[in-house]
């Protein structure tokens, strides 16, 4: 489940719930393993920069190439729109974030295709019609709502947006403060290249890399009691080695019988 996006400048409020003698009896007792750096990983609310196509997944805003930056928002009718980021460091797309829920995007697989849909705050799905402009009013995905995600060739991090008639969604400026979005652009250019920012705990790579972390965090004294004698620190090292790679079964194993082994020698 998605949760409730949090934006810089805001307090968060914490509830408090009546204890349950059973619930706390639970927690206490599975304390000693919980691992700090997995709760972090499902609670980290940074933006990070979405540097390919797959890394798209969960909510994410899509900062244009424009003067001043900005980026794709709906309205609560529908009107999509040009909307000027705040949370911004010196123009640079790769710092931008949200600070209007109008400007974030929820990402979900399109099922039975390689295809991506968007749906809005209000529950709706961005749009690309025949004629190329862009909305934001229907409950259910069509082709109209499908798009696909394609690197944007010599230009690192930076993606284009092409809509089911292979058309690409683009920004253009027709005078000073005014930004256009549309959904006919015939190829790729400077104004169809988007920065895609998302939510840090749902990038594939962070996420792995933070469940891994998690894997390693076990104590000697836990490792001790799994094989039920003192370690040595290199069998340490070797068991917590393959906490992380997937063999941690298969590494005590190893450990019992060798210490087995040195018993009766």
């Amino acid at each position: 489940m998605v949760k409730p996006l949090s934006f810089k400048g805001e307090k968060k409020s914490r509830k408090r719930k009546a204890p349950d003698p059973e619930s706390t009896r639970v927690e206490r007792s599975s304390a000693p393993n919980s691992a700090p750096d997995a709760t972090e990983a499902v609670g980290d609310d940074s933006w990070v920069t979405a540097e390919a196509p797959t890394d798209i997944i969960g909510p994410v805003i899509f900062a244009l190439p424009s003067q001043p930056a900005t980026c794709i928002a709906s309205d609560a009718n529908g009107k999509v729109f040009a909307s000027e980021l705040e949370n911004i460091v010196e123009g640079d797309l790769r710092t931008a974030e949200p600070h209007d829920v109008r400007q974030v995007w929820v990402v979900s697989k399109v099922a039975g295709t390689e295809s991506i849909s968007f749906k809005g705050h209000h529950g709706r799905y961005l749009s690309c019609d025949k004629y190329g402009m862009l909305s934001a009013t229907h409950e259910a995905i069509s082709p109209e709502e499908s798009f696909l995600c394609i690197p944007a060739p010599d230009s690192a991090g930076l993606l284009s947006i092409q809509t089911e008639r292979e058309k690409f969604l683009s920004v253009s400026e027709p005078k000073a403060g005014l930004v256009e979005i549309r959904g006919d652009a015939e190829s790729i250019s400077f104004p169809t290249t988007f920065c895609i920012r998302m939510q840090a705990r749902f990038k594939p790579k962070l996420k792995a890399s933070k469940e891994s972390k998690a894997r390693e965090k076990i104590s000697r004294k836990e490792l001790e009691e799994a094989v039920g004698r003192k370690l040595e620190d290199d069998e340490v090292r070797r068991l917590k080695k393959a906490r992380v790679e997937g063999d941690y079964h298969e590494a005590i194993l190893d450990v019992r019988v060798k210490g087995k082994h040195d018993k009766y020698s």
